[in-house]
């Protein structure tokens, strides 16, 4: 294992080059001086247990603390039929988790003066100028009838998932049923469209509710993915690679992967009548689902949900935003931006106990008592179940990856950040 770089000493600190760490993807990690490493036998064991009880076929789980890589462990396997083994390198689908990134991409570009985040969004995709919101839905042939949305869409309600946008595929049984008449689509797993054909069909389409007055999760972030490409001049695929992957080290995090790469992405499995079954090649999902969309060459860009990554990968990535917008020396965002990025922008909307900044869910006073996790803390995850969180209070990044779809386990992931809390040592 190489050691671990200290990158400068205004940094030192808190931020730690992880480079040298990602290349040694099959060893597990022993604990730095902030872990027990007692208490993290505790955790192993439970973990390892998900995987024996059939909660999930394996997984990754990352801890990084003040900048230093204190738990990297893989459990379980794989490939269940085949014996495989979970590697520390494997590639997982992350889904939703490809928001913050392209949120990140659209800060990048405020920063450099495109625009302001209140300007309307149909000053760059035309289509969506003058909205209109759904008033009446006939389930029987899908017809609707919609009135006048008091005020265009801005930046800012993409950015908050307030702009009454709903979600193609997982969404209500209204937007997917609009959303499948009109070619629109979720962006995960699909082929024969594109980002551009499917956000200008979108942009026709009724609101389910008036701009900036609620919380709706939709497709918000593959707008935004297409805002960055008209204002770049550039495909998303390109934009991060130029601009966020290779200047921060993220050599594993593809739309889709190269070939040489393709046998390091991790099945997909279900939980089926209580058991983990890997899933079907292609299935139903409001269309055409394919399993192993990243191993395809196809021309959609998903900005909310296409992205596959390693959990070092997204961990690098973490560590920039907790950082305040810089990483190994080369800056991303500026730390004020991070700062807008993770406080509450959407004032008193309900979002529960929580609420939700540009791109990241942020935990509140109220929400902080349910996990160890602090007020301030800014998450997400993905739906094939792999999760992440930064606690700028204990200077944490934390993540764990699964891939199975749908979860019958889904609370693994609260588990794995109490198991990771309790064995903080100082």
């Amino acid at each position: 294992m190489k050691k671990i770089l200290l990158i400068t000493l205004s940094a030192a600190l808190f931020s730690v080059s992880i480079a040298q760490t990602a290349k040694s993807t099959n060893q597990n990690i022993k604990p730095q001086s902030s872990l027990s490493a007692e208490r993290l036998k505790t955790a192993d064991q439970v973990i390892q247990g998900w995987a024996d009880k059939g909660w999930m076929n394996g997984g990754v789980g990352l801890i990084m603390r003040n900048g230093k890589v204190e738990y990297y462990k893989a459990f379980g396997y794989e490939n269940i039929e085949k014996k495989i083994p979970m590697r520390t390198d494997h590639i997982f689908r992350i889904a939703s988790q490809t928001k913050a990134i392209t949120s990140t991409a659209v800060m990048m570009l405020f920063e450099e003066g495109k625009f302001l985040l209140d300007e309307p969004v149909s000053k760059f995709i035309p289509e969506f100028k003058n909205p209109k919101v759904l008033d009446k839905f006939n389930a029987a042939d899908t017809s609707y009838t919609t009135i006048p949305a008091k005020r265009e869409i801005s930046i800012r309600d993409l950015l908050t998932h307030t702009s009454g946008i709903g979600y193609a595929q997982i969404g209500s049984s209204t937007a997917k049923a609009i959303y499948a008449k009109n070619g629109v689509v979720g962006g995960i797993g699909v082929k024969d469209i594109s980002l551009a054909e499917s956000i200008k069909n979108l942009g026709a389409l009724p609101l389910f509710h008036h701009p900036g007055e609620k919380y709706l999760y939709g497709l918000n972030t593959d707008v935004l993915g297409y805002l960055v490409e008209v204002v770049s001049g550039m495909t998303l695929d390109e934009f991060f690679r130029r601009r966020i992957f290779e200047p921060l080290g993220m050599k594993d995090t593809y739309f889709y992967l190269p070939k040489e790469k393709q046998q390091r992405l991790v099945s997909l499995y279900s939980h089926k009548e209580g058991k983990l079954k890997m899933m079907e090649p292609t299935y139903t999902l409001s269309g055409t689902f394919y399993r192993d969309f990243p191993n395809m060459d196809f021309k959609m860009f998903s900005g909310g949900g296409g992205l596959s990554s390693t959990i070092m990968d997204y961990g690098i990535f973490l560590q920039m935003m907790l950082n305040g917008g810089e990483y190994n020396g080369v800056r991303i965002l500026s730390r004020n931006s991070v700062r807008m990025m993770t406080q509450n922008q959407i004032g008193e909307i309900s979002n529960g106990n929580d609420k939700f900044g540009l791109g990241f869910g942020i935990i509140t006073a109220a929400g902080s008592g349910k996990l160890p996790t602090n007020e301030g803390t800014y998450s997400w995850g993905g739906m094939f179940s792999s999760t992440y969180w930064v606690d700028p209070k204990e200077k944490i990044v934390g993540l764990f990856f699964t891939n199975i779809y749908p979860m019958q386990f889904g609370d693994i992931h609260d588990r794995f950040k109490v198991l990771m809390y309790q064995s903080i040592n100082d």
